[in-house]
């Protein structure tokens, strides 16, 4: 899958939030694919059409992008384009929260990706959110499953080990590092790295793309780490400079992941 992202270099509609932009954009760039950032109510129609992913990121919400974003992700819809919700401190206020369930509502959202707060938040179960990060005193798998089955898509709830599931078919991964958590942007670049790879496959291959994306992002992460762990500054850099040089074979070879 990774090969062929490479090869298909997708173009992926970033709508996310200011903290993230370029963060996320030389992250997708490295590892192959071609990010886009348009918000503008008067664009994000066309844009959303000639994208191979569309993300829709809440970090830094308002009611102008709100809209912006419903109509990008109705028009993605329309198009046949995956849309990817990342639920960014959903659970934390009230506006979020609705911000979330309205665009899950009025858009036909493919995949979900957010820490297990969030996803609880989503489906009205317990969860703690502090500002946009996320904990979960309870079953992660039962949250994943009920939100996929709640609005038939593929969840990705990530943590020290990741759950990916459409309901059914349910994948753990367990690569990555603990300093991902430590660098501002590294969650919400993942979000699109899902985009990207969901952009190269069909929607039955959603859940195996989520997972191939979640396992590559993770092992990047512990690559970083052996060649920069003086710290999180130089981790970070490090982080982008192995999204780029990974490759399939040391994916498949490193990934950890049970299905």
């Amino acid at each position: 899958m990774l090969n062929n992202l490479k090869e298909v270099n997708p173009l992926v509609h970033c709508m996310t939030n200011m903290v993230v932009t370029t963060y996320t954009a030389n992250g997708l760039l490295a590892i192959g694919a071609s990010p886009v950032m348009a918000y503008a109510k008067e664009e994000v129609e066309d844009m959303a059409t000639a994208a191979g992913a569309l993300l829709l990121n809440i970090g830094t919400p308002s009611v102008e992008l709100t809209e912006a974003m419903i109509l990008a992700g109705k028009a993605a819809n329309k198009a046949g384009t995956p849309v990817i919700l990342d639920p960014v401190g959903a659970g934390a206020t009230t506006f979020r929260t609705d911000i979330c369930h309205r665009i899950l509502e009025e858009v036909d959202v493919s995949i979900v990706r957010g820490n297990a707060g969030e996803v609880a938040a989503l489906v009205g179960m317990d969860g703690v959110v502090k500002g946009v990060d996320g904990s979960l005193d309870g079953d992660k798998l039962l949250v994943a499953k009920k939100l996929a089955n709640a609005y038939t898509c593929v969840a990705v709830v990530t943590g020290e080990v990741d759950i990916i599931t459409d309901g059914e078919k349910v994948y753990s991964v367990s690569n990555g590092h603990s300093w991902l958590t430590k660098v501002v942007g590294t969650g919400c670049l993942l979000g699109g790295v899902v985009a990207a790879f969901a952009a190269t496959v069909k929607p039955d291959q959603y859940v195996e793309a989520s997972a191939f994306a979640v396992s590559s992002y993770g092992v990047a992460a512990e690559k970083a780490f052996e060649q920069s762990n003086k710290g999180f500054g130089s981790f970070g850099q490090a982080f982008i400079d192995q999204l780029g040089i990974v490759t399939e074979e040391e994916v498949l070879k490193l990934r950890k992941v049970e299905s």
